[in-house]
């Protein structure tokens, strides 16, 4: 469940956050399989870099809005990603399972949150 802030027009502002969403999905898959294709270091962690910054921005606002797990999610995909990219594997050029698999999970809750939203829009 959601917590829902009640201020004056926060439902447009969370429309508006949800098509973000839809944009930043995109983009955070063609980062992730980017990385996963990367064959230099600096592909690879361009791309993971990359997409760390769109789930800084996704984490920093859905809580915000009161869409928190995904928050969760995202913020665990960015503290891997920084994991990854600050510790020894980071300079190794290859893009871990784990994170891809993370970035699979975090859209697959994404386009959740959109299909349940865009439900209770329908009702």
């Amino acid at each position: 469940m959601h917590k829902k802030l009640e201020l004056p027009g926060i439902e447009r502002i969370r429309a508006r956050f949800l098509d973000m969403l839809e944009q930043r999905q995109r983009a955070l898959a063609e980062h992730a399989l980017a990385a996963w294709e990367g064959s230099t270091l600096q592909e690879i962690n361009d791309n993971l870099a990359e997409a760390r910054t769109i789930l800084h921005q996704i984490a920093g606002t859905a809580g915000s809005l009161g869409f928190d797990d995904l928050g969760t999610v995202a913020r665990d995909n960015e503290l891997a990603i920084d994991a990854h990219l600050d510790g020894p594997k980071g300079k190794t050029a290859n893009c871990p399972t784990e994170i891809i698999f993370g970035l699979d999970d975090f859209l697959k809750s994404s386009e959740a949150l959109i299909a349940e939203q865009s439900a209770l829009e329908s009702a």
